[in-house]
């Protein structure tokens, strides 16, 4: 793992007292936000984005006792975040040490709970409020503060390095245009990197960028997510499904935001009228879209069948919309084909390890920004397809249902990519080293007290 000594490009100069006016200002802003904290939270329950029985949490007052002994806390933002740090919090319990995992998402929660283990304690992000994060750690007392990719948050980091708690940022990554607007945040900005003790980034261009924006120690570690396990499916589940599709073919839409919808449900027809026993899985990133989704398949003339509502699939329901949490484990492996969401329209992209490890060919469109590297390299291994729109991804999808031999090629050489980029795990444990609290001795019995 190497240190980024300084990128190409003009560091950001000064220090002290503007940083610390900045900060100021910031948490005086944050004072003055507090009142509405309360209507946002609620209207966002309204929306299904809360857990109203675990509002509090989000104002720092903590649902759980904090239990005995050091505590690590690493924050991830949502799903994708969380899945990929949970092998780090289990190698961090391996140490003796406990763990609280905040997250700010309802479903990366349930994944939370899910999979979890141990002395592992799941809470809600405080909103980035002064009284809310001093509330927050004053409670959980933690020796160590782990942030996740880019989750800055200033204030929870200022009441950090007011408690004297050092802070790493694991997976860390900063695009192109999150440089360009921390750039333009000034004196705040520099004040919120000198606050991290530690950054372990993604990529030689993500260390770059941090550096460039006054991070004091910057490594590469690699990308996290390369080192997550493949995302489980119940065994039973998982017969019972393949006993009902009964060897149709299986074309899985993954992840899917609104635009790609209709894009999805219109290659998924000209695939019918070759293969008419296609069955069409839909997997909205955002389950609470399901109704709107079953509705366009209505107007197609489809019927659909709901995951959520207990349905399996049948030859009358050519469509079935996987509106669940934590089961995309279980459609990837159905599938024969998948078009990885994300891609069609200007959002940047979903990870396309998952479905790569459970050996499943993947087309995915134009926009993959989010995770540029990782499928710059499947591209060059021949590992996935890029398609323009609904009549190239019916075609490329007919042409890996037509042929067998060439999905097998295309799933050899993404599980040779995917294995070749691992080792993040071990490498960002290694840097954690010197940073993670120390567990008392126990003192044996005999020993002077």
């Amino acid at each position: 793992m190497r240190e980024i000594d300084g990128p190409p490009m003009r560091e950001i100069d000064g220090r002290g007292f503007w940083d610390r006016v900045a900060f100021a200002a910031w948490r005086s802003a944050g004072r003055l936000v507090e009142p509405a904290a309360a209507l946002l939270l609620r209207e966002r329950e309204r929306r299904g984005k809360e857990e109203g029985e675990r509002l509090a949490e989000r104002r720092g007052i903590p649902g759980r006792k904090r239990p005995a002994g050091p505590l690590v806390w690493v924050h991830a933002a949502s799903v994708g975040e969380t899945n990929a740090v949970l092998a780090l919090i289990a190698a961090i319990q391996e140490q003796g040490l406990g763990v609280l995992l905040t997250t700010g998402t309802v479903t990366s929660a349930k994944i939370a709970r899910a999979r979890l283990k141990g002395n592992a304690i799941h809470q809600y992000v405080p909103l980035d409020v002064p009284r809310y994060c001093a509330r927050f750690v004053q409670h959980w007392r933690p020796g160590l503060a782990i942030f996740v990719e880019s989750e800055l948050w200033p204030v929870a980091m200022d009441e950090l390095s007011r408690h004297g708690v050092p802070l790493v940022v694991v997976n860390g990554r900063m695009s192109p245009r999150s440089f360009r607007r921390w750039r333009q945040s000034g004196p705040l900005g520099r004040s919120i990197m000198r606050r991290i003790s530690l950054c372990l980034a993604q990529t030689g261009d993500d260390a770059a960028r941090f550096k460039a924006l006054g991070m004091d120690k910057v490594m590469v570690s690699g990308n996290l997510k390369f080192d997550a396990p493949k995302p489980s499916a119940p065994a039973a589940e998982l017969a019972a499904f393949r006993e009902t599709i009964e060897g149709r073919p299986v074309f899985l839409g993954a992840s899917l935001h609104p635009g790609e919808d209709e894009q999805v449900l219109a290659a998924a027809e000209k695939l019918r009228a070759v293969r008419p026993d296609l069955l069409t899985i839909l997997a909205p990133r955002h389950p609470e879209r399901a109704p709107a989704l079953a509705d366009l398949c209505r107007n197609a003339g489809l019927t659909p069948a709901l995951r959520s509502a207990g349905d399996m699939p049948d030859m009358t329901k050519p469509v079935f919309i996987a509106d669940t949490i934590g089961e995309m484990g279980l459609w990837y492996r159905l599938a024969d084909v998948t078009f990885l969401g994300g891609t069609l329209i200007p959002h940047g992209g979903q990870n396309p390890i998952e479905p790569a490890k459970l050996a499943v060919p993947i087309l995915h469109g134009p926009h993959t920004a989010n995770f540029a590297e990782i499928f710059a390299a499947l591209r060059t291994a021949d590992a996935v397809g890029e398609v323009s729109g609904a009549d190239d991804l019916a075609a490329q999808a007919e042409a890996l249902f037509a042929n067998p031999e060439h999905r097998r090629q295309r799933v050899d050489a993404a599980t040779h990519c995917i294995e070749s980029l691992t080792g993040a795990l071990e490498r960002s444990l290694d840097a954690l080293r010197p940073y993670l609290p120390v567990k008392p001795a126990v003192a044996r019995v005999g020993e002077a007290g």
